[in-house]
């Protein structure tokens, strides 16, 4: 099937197709992130080469290679978009609860559930690009690191604020609960059982781990 954007095969006969228009630097950095977003959420970034993602993004390799030294170099930008998304929805979910810490947390996980059971959903772009980047010195590898580390991070603080006991087992406990997500939406189909369990689990750690029951 066409992507939106790409070209129709050359004609056989008339006026040959022309270049594709160079665009300025941002836009053409704009366009390709784009598409690279798209292309390796989608199918997987081993599995998209460069041709794909210029043809995509309406620009020449020139342009790319203007704006990204490197294939590895595109990846880390569109995980670092990756993250930034990420983080938005965290802040989202926490936003409807403000100063209520222990419903923030029972609300990531329904928000993520929810998120998990779109059709389209392809998990977590991270553990996407974990699988196929088994090098761990491997640039791709240290954003997973970074954004696996700072979820961490903030479900700690979070349990801290919640008064849990012991914040950075409770914190550990829902980041398995996470992963268990991501790898269902994709073993067991979006929209699974086995999906919106984890809002269940993940309260009843929480009633556990929190001297204060939840209502």
């Amino acid at each position: 099937m066409k992507h939106e954007g790409q070209d129709e095969a050359a004609p056989t006969s008339g006026p040959a197709k022309r270049p594709r228009a160079q665009k300025p630097g941002a836009r053409a950095h704009e366009h390709l992130l784009l598409a690279a977003d798209e292309l390796f959420y989608r199918e997987g970034v081993r599995a998209v080469g460069i041709e794909a993602v210029v043809e995509r993004a309406g620009v020449n390799k020139m342009s790319l290679y203007r704006q990204f030294s490197s294939k590895d170099d595109l990846v880390v930008a569109y995980l670092q978009r990756c993250d930034v998304r990420f983080f938005q929805r965290f802040d989202e979910s926490l936003a409807k609860h403000p100063g209520e810490p222990v419903k923030q947390l029972v609300q990531y996980f329904e928000d993520l559930a929810r998120r998990a059971s779109a059709p389209d959903y392809r998990g977590c772009p991270f553990v996407n690009v974990a699988t196929e980047f088994p090098d761990a010195t491997h640039p791709a590898r240290r954003s997973v690191d970074d954004n696996k580390s700072k979820l961490i991070a903030r479900l700690t603080a979070l349990a801290q604020e919640a008064g849990a006991t012991d914040a950075v087992a409770l914190a550990e406990e829902l980041a398995l609960i996470v992963e268990g997500v991501y790898a269902a939406s994709q073993t067991y189909g979006p929209g699974c059982g086995v999906i919106h369990a984890a809002p269940r689990m993940a309260k009843r750690l929480i009633e556990a781990a929190c001297p204060a029951p939840l209502k």
